[in-house]
């Protein structure tokens, strides 16, 4: 079997083994939520959605703007709403902001709506990614690599109770996409074998 029926056919079991569930990335700020996210929901001709721009829409406000003026405790509230929103919708790829996943309730929700997908980079990665954009409200500080590390040391361990994970690596992002269809194809395959 070449690479693209193999691709294909995995493409065709994820879809038929989703039973309603969304695809939900989770990781760090640089991790390539969005990037990966988007592509991923065209092989897999679905919906894509980013919660953060979804707060924003509903918020009218951008989200270092909305940290400013109310703090994270709000933004938090907001994106777990969206969140929950978003997957009672109908089935589609979510990217998710990096403090999302360590809301016990958004966890809950992820869990019974979706599939979890964590997008594992390393520190350097994440930084050579996130110094590109100055819209990071947790990193406008005067050491960010501080931050990052705290952000790794606290996150990571939640992170690992995903129920996929995929090394987002500095190569070309269809690499990762790939990566993430293939583990995917396999955690249905056995969540099937399991529940036969």
């Amino acid at each position: 079997m070449n690479e693209t029926s193999k691709s294909n056919g995995n493409i065709t079991s994820i879809l038929s083994q989703l039973n309603g569930r969304s695809i939900v990335l989770i990781g760090l700020m640089g991790a390539g939520k969005t990037t990966i996210g988007r592509r991923l929901a065209k092989k897999l001709k679905l919906p894509f959605a980013d919660a953060d721009t979804e707060i924003e829409k509903a918020a009218g406000k951008t989200v270092p703007e909305i940290f400013e003026e109310h703090g994270e405790q709000y933004f938090r509230d907001g994106e777990r709403r969206v969140i929950e929103r978003l997957l009672n919708e109908q089935p589609r790829v979510l990217a998710t902001g990096g403090g999302a996943y360590m809301s016990e309730e958004t966890r809950t929700t992820i869990a019974d709506r979706g599939i979890s997908v964590w997008l594992k980079a390393d520190f350097d990665l994440l930084m050579k990614r996130v110094r590109k954009r100055s819209n990071r409200p947790l990193l406008q500080t005067d050491d960010p690599e501080a931050v990052m590390r705290k952000l790794i040391a606290e996150r990571y361990p939640v992170y690992g109770r995903s129920n996929i994970t995929v090394e987002s690596r500095d190569v070309p992002h269809d690499q990762i996409v790939v990566a993430c269809i293939e583990t995917l194809a396999d955690h249905l395959r056995q969540e099937e074998t399991a529940g036969a």
